[in-house]
C-alpha cells in the first residue's frame, strides 16, 4: 500500500509538468479506467508480482488523471478575456486573514454574485490612496474583517507573475491556493459593506483567527516579536517582517516559524495528559469508557482545534491525519506501522487537493518526517533522549539537503546549532503559552512568552550575523539532486553498514557540476522578468556584468531581493564585476541596494546623481559616458551615451541621461538602450550612426512612443527585439506603433510580460533566443495574448 501511495503522488506530480491539459471528457475517462485497474488488481488474490506490479502501474495512473481532472475543473474557473481591465461589481465574502500593510491590505474573496466569466475565488487589494499604479481611482479604504460580506466595483486581470530562470513562480502558487483571478478595488459604484459576520463555519473561524490577532497585537503594541507569536498561534506567516524572515533563512529555522508537526504533536499530547489525568480520577466514567480511549479523543480533538485556527496549510494536515490514523487505530485497538501512517496521510492531503505538490512545504514536510522514520529503522538500542535529538536533528538537515538546494540554492552551517536553542524554547514554552493565552484572556502570557522569544532571538540573530552562516551556490541540475538524495540514504544507514563513505561520493555533484558559462568570445544576455522595469545579466567566459536593477515593488520588496539576487545565485554567479545604473528612475535602481547588500560587487558605473550613490569608498564608482570602453574574455564593451558631463548639465530629462551599452562579440553583437528618447537616440546617430547595428536591442525606453524612431531603428537593424515592460502596465509600453515598427523590419520580437525572461547566446552556432515562459510552459501560466508574434522553432529560435 505505501508503494502504491507514493507511485500515485509522483503521478499527481507528473500532471503538474503538462504544458497544456487535455480534454476534460478524455480526462475523466482515464480517471475512471485507472481506478477500475487499480481496484481490480486489489480485488485479486491470485497473481503476485504480477498483480502488485498491477496496482503500482494503476496507482501511478489514477494520480496522473485525477491530478489533471482536478487541474482541468479548476482552470475552468478562469476570467473570462472581455473582463480583463475592466470594472466588474462584485458581491461575496472577505475569505481570509487581511494583511495591512504601507498601502492598504490585501485579501482573498469568495464570490457571490458577479457577471458571467469572474472567478468563484479572488485575490484583491484595496489601496489607501490613488498614488500606487493601479489604484488611481481607488475609494476611500475602510479596514475589511474577515467573514464581512461586501460589495465592491473591481478591475480584474487574470493571474500573472514575473518567470526567470530557477525564479518563483507566483502563477503556480495562486493556482495551487485556487485564486483564478486578481485585482483591485476601484472608486466606480463605491464599496459597500453588506453584512458584519456571514455565519458559515470556514468564516466563523478565520473571524475567531483575526480577533486572536487583533487582541495579541493590541496585547504587544510596540514588541519586535510579536509577529513571530502571530505565526506559531494562528499561521499567519506575514506578520512576521522580512527582516526576520532573513534571520530565519540564515539560521535554518524557517520551519520553526511554521505550523509544524512538532507544535501540533505537543498540543495533541498535552491534551492527552490533561485527559486522562480527569479522567482517571473519576471512576464511573473509567468504567463506562477506558481512559486511554477518552485521552485519545481528547488528543485528536485538541489538534484538529489548533490545526483549524491555524490555517489548515499542509504541515499542519499531514501531522493532522497522521494523528486521525494512529488515533483510530487506538480506538480500534489495532497496530499502526509508522511508513502506512504517513502514506494514508500523504493520499488523503492529495486526494483533497493534488494542487498541493506545487508548493515546497509539501515535499519537505513529508519528506522530512520520511527521512526520520527511514533513520530510525533497524535500532534496536535505545539511546539516550538527548542523544537521539541529535541524531534526529542530523538526519532531518543531511535528508533535506538536496531539496534544499535546489529549491533555494541555499542552506544554514549554523542550523544544527540555532534549531538545538531555539527548538526547545519555541516548541515547549513559547508556543504553549501563546495557545494559553488564546484560551485565557491573560495578556501576562503573551508578554512572557515574548520575553522569552527575545532572549531566543538575540541568540539566533548573532548566529545568523556570521559571516559563513549560510552556504550559498549555484542551483543543481536534477540528475545530480537525485544522486545527492541517494547519497543521503547511504550515509543515514545505520552505523556497521559498509560503503557508508560512498554517499559523499554521490553528494559531491551537486556542489561541483558547475553550470555551463560562455566560451571565450562567446555571450549570453538574460533580459529578466522583473515587471515594468529592467534588469540585464550579460555573461561572458569568467565576468559577469549586470545593467540596471529593476523596480522598487515596496518597502521591504524590490527586483533586487526578490527576482535579481535569486537568479544570480542559481545561475552560479557570486560577484558582479560591473554593476551598470542606467538613470535615477526607479524602475531601473529600484534593486540597487538589495543586489549591492546581497552581492559583492567589483565596480558601480551610472548616470546618478551624487545623492543617490553609495557612500564614498563603498566600491570603486564611475559616470558611465561616451567613449568609455573594455574587453572581457574576448568580448569588448562600450559606452555610447550620454556625452561626458551631461549628468553634471541641468535641464536633461533623467531618460536621456542613461547610460547606452554596446556588446560586441565573436558572433553577434548586443545594444542595450536603457531609457533614451527621441532626441538621444538623434545624438547615437549623429555620433555612432555606424557603430549602432546589432543583432539584439533592448528596446529603449520599453518600446515607448517617445522612443524608437524609424531612422534609430534602421541604423541598428535589428535581428531581434527585447521589450522590458510590466504585464498590463499603465503606460501601455509597448507601443503598437512601435511594435510595428520593428515587425516591418522583419525583427523577431520578445516581450517579458509574455515571454518571461528572455535569453539570448551568441555562439558559433548562430544566435539563439529562448523565452523562459516556453521553456518552462505550464497549464496554468498565462498565454499571450491572440496575434503575438513566438518565436519559430519550439522552444527557442536560432537565427543563423
Amino acid at each position: 500500500m505505501r508503494f502504491a501511495v507514493v507511485l500515485g503522488a509522483l503521478g499527481v506530480w507528473g500532471a503538474q509538468w503538462q504544458a497544456e491539459l487535455s480534454a476534460a471528457r478524455w480526462l475523466a475517462a482515464a480517471l475512471l479506467a485507472a481506478t477500475a485497474w487499480t481496484v481490480a488488481a486489489l480485488a485479486c488474490r491470485h497473481g503476485g508480482a504480477w498483480r502488485r506490479l498491477l496496482v503500482l502501474a494503476g496507482a501511478l495512473c489514477a494520480g496522473y488523471a485525477w491530478a489533471s481532472v482536478h487541474a482541468a475543473w479548476r482552470l475552468a474557473d478562469a476570467l473570462q478575456a472581455e473582463l480583463e481591465g475592466r470594472d466588474v461589481v462584485v458581491s461575496g465574502v472577505v475569505a481570509s486573514l487581511p494583511q495591512h500593510f504601507e498601502r492598504g491590505s490585501r485579501f482573498d474573496f469568495d464570490v457571490e454574485a458577479a457577471p458571467a466569466g469572474v472567478p468563484r475565488h479572488l485575490a484583491l487589494a484595496w489601496y489607501r490612496s490613488p498614488q500606487h499604479e493601479d489604484a488611481e481611482e481607488a475609494p476611500a479604504w475602510r479596514p475589511v474583517r474577515a467573514g464581512e460580506r461586501w460589495r465592491f466595483s473591481v478591475r480584474l486581470k487574470q493571474p500573472h507573475g514575473n518567470l526567470n530562470p530557477h525564479g518563483f513562480d507566483y502563477e503556480g502558487w495562486l493556482f495551487a491556493r485556487g485564486v483564478r483571478a486578481t485585482g483591485y478595488v476601484r472608486a466606480m459604484a463605491g464599496a459597500e459593506r453588506l453584512d458584519a459576520l456571514v455565519g458559515r463555519p470556514a468564516y466563523l473561524v478565520d473571524r475567531l483567527r483575526e480577533s486572536l490577532r487583533s487582541r495579541y497585537q493590541a496585547a504587544l503594541p510596540d514588541a519586535p516579536y510579536a509577529g513571530i507569536l502571530v505565526a506559531l498561534a494562528l499561521g499567519d506567516q506575514r506578520s512576521i517582517p522580512p527582516a526576520q524572515w532573513q534571520v530565519f533563512a540564515r539560521t535554518g529555522l524557517t520551519h520553526l516559524m511554521s505550523i509544524s508537526g512538532l507544535h501540533i504533536t505537543m498540543v495533541a499530547g498535552l491534551a492527552y495528559l490533561l485527559v486522562w489525568a480527569a479522567w482517571v480520577r473519576l471512576p464511573r466514567l473509567v468504567c463506562r469508557h477506558p481512559a486511554r480511549l477518552a485521552a485519545t479523543v481528547g488528543g485528536w480533538c485538541a489538534a484538529g482545534a489548533y490545526c483549524l485556527i491555524a490555517g489548515f496549510e499542509v504541515p499542519a494536515q499531514r501531522t493532522f491525519f497522521m494523528l486521525s490514523v494512529v488515533a483510530l487505530a487506538l480506538l480500534a485497538r489495532r497496530s499502526h506501522a509508522p511508513g502506512r501512517v504517513l502514506a494514508l496521510a500523504l493520499a488523503v492531503v492529495l486526494l483533497i487537493d493534488p494542487g498541493a505538490v506545487l508548493a515546497a512545504g509539501t515535499w519537505l514536510s513529508f519528506g522530512a518526517v520520511a527521512i526520520l522514520m527511514y533513520a530510525a529503522a533497524g535500532r534496536t538500542a535505545r539511546p539516550h533522549w538527548l542523544a537521539e535529538w541529535l541524531r534526529a536533528q542530523w538526519a532531518v538537515s543531511l535528508g533535506c539537503l538536496p531539496l534544499v538546494l535546489l529549491l533555494f540554492q541555499q542552506f544554514s552551517l549554523v542550523s544544527p546549532l540555532a534549531n538545538a536553542l531555539a527548538i526547545p524554547v519555541i516548541s515547549l514554552a513559547v508556543t504553549p503559552l501563546v495557545l494559553a493565552a488564546a484560551v485565557l484572556p491573560a495578556d501576562p502570557l503573551l508578554q512572557l512568552a515574548h520575553f522569552l522569544t527575545a532572549l531566543t532571538m538575540q541568540a539566533v540573530e548573532a548566529l545568523a550575523a556570521l559571516p559563513s552562516a549560510v552556504w550559498q551556490q549555484h542551483a543543481p541540475p536534477a540528475w545530480a539532486t537525485l544522486c545527492g538524495m541517494a547519497g543521503c540514504l547511504v550515509l543515514l544507514m545505520p552505523r556497521g553498514v559498509p560503503g557508508r563513505a560512498a554517499g559523499l561520493v554521490l553528494l559531491a555533484p551537486m556542489m561541483l557540476v558547475l553550470p555551463a558559462r560562455p566560451a571565450p568570445g562567446e555571450l549570453r544576455v538574460t533580459v529578466l522578468d522583473v515587471g515594468q522595469g529592467l534588469a540585464v545579466h550579460v555573461a561572458t567566459a569568467r565576468h559577469d556584468l549586470l545593467f540596471d536593477t529593476g523596480p522598487r515593488y515596496s518597502l521591504d520588496a524590490d527586483a533586487g531581493n526578490r527576482a535579481i539576487l535569486p537568479y544570480l545565485r542559481a545561475a552560479g554567479v557570486s560577484r558582479l564585476d560591473l554593476l551598470v545604473v542606467s538613470h535615477r528612475d526607479r524602475d531601473h535602481s529600484g534593486g540597487m541596494e538589495s543586489v549591492l547588500a546581497g552581492l559583492p560587487v567589483a565596480q558601480l558605473a551610472s548616470s546618478l546623481p551624487a545623492q543617490d550613490l553609495p557612500p564614498p569608498g563603498a566600491l570603486p564608482q564611475s559616470a558611465c559616458s561616451d567613449g568609455q570602453h573594455w574587453a572581457w574574455d574576448g568580448v569588448r564593451f562600450a559606452f555610447l551615451h550620454p556625452p561626458p558631463g551631461a549628468p553634471a548639465q541641468s535641464g536633461i530629462k533623467t531618460n536621456d541621461l542613461g547610460c547606452v551599452l554596446r556588446i560586441e562579440a565573436a558572433h553577434g553583437r548586443a545594444l542595450i538602450a536603457a531609457d533614451i528618447e527621441a532626441v538621444s537616440e538623434a545624438r547615437l546617430l549623429a555620433q555612432h550612426g555606424g557603430e549602432l547595428a546589432a543583432d539584439l536591442l533592448v528596446a529603449p525606453h520599453h518600446g515607448s512612443r517617445s522612443s524608437s524612431t524609424p531612422e534609430f531603428i534602421a541604423a541598428v537593424s535589428p535581428r531581434a527585439v527585447v521589450f522590458a515592460s510590466g504585464y498590463r502596465n499603465r503606460y501601455k509600453h509597448p507601443a503598437a506603433e512601435v511594435v510595428q515598427r520593428y515587425r516591418a523590419h522583419r525583427a523577431l520580437l520578445a516581450r517579458s510580460d509574455f515571454d518571461g525572461a528572455v535569453t539570448t547566446e551568441f555562439t558559433a552556432q548562430g544566435m539563439h533566443l529562448a523565452r523562459e515562459r516556453s521553456e518552462r510552459r505550464r497549464y496554468w501560466q498565462a498565454r499571450p495574448p491572440a496575434g503575438w508574434p513566438e518565436a519559430p522553432g519550439a522552444p527557442g529560435a536560432v537565427l543563423e
